[in-house]
């Protein structure tokens, strides 16, 4: 089950074709920013014990954030990409505005339908044109 041949940039390139940022530092870690700095990802890739977490994820302020996920080094990638493909996935979510945290509310906004129908609906037909007032000979 442990065994993933899912290579760690799969988890994060993603990351990247979103707009994320992305820093390296000399310690052995990588960290890649949201384009409004609301969250971000980082990934341990070089450690001296097993113990430590390979990958930290956060939405809001990184000094403060509201939300945080963590993944040991024996999470399985394929599960770790899957999680970041959730974070920048475009798909609609249907909220409240009482579901959403105040200090994150400025950066939301309104979804417009996709065109796609809903199961069993059928189409309205067009109007038909008024007529002319002019006259018709």
């Amino acid at each position: 089950m442990f065994q993933d041949e899912t290579a760690p940039y799969e988890a994060y390139a993603p990351l990247l074709t979103r707009g994320w940022s992305h820093a390296v530092k000399t310690d052995g870690t990588q960290t890649f920013l949201t384009p409004e700095g609301l969250g971000g990802v980082r990934h341990r890739y070089a450690t001296g014990g097993s113990s430590e977490l390979a990958w930290r994820a956060w939405g809001g302020y990184p000094s403060e954030p509201h939300w945080t996920a963590r993944f040991s080094f024996g999470t399985p990638t394929t599960l770790v990409a899957a999680f970041t493909a959730s974070l920048i996935s475009t798909e609609p979510l249907q909220r409240t505005v009482q579901d959403i945290p105040v200090q994150t509310r400025r950066a939301v906004y309104v979804a417009t339908p996709t065109g796609k129908q809903q199961h069993g609906s059928t189409p309205v037909p067009p109007t038909p044109p008024a007529p002319d007032s002019g006259r018709s000979r």
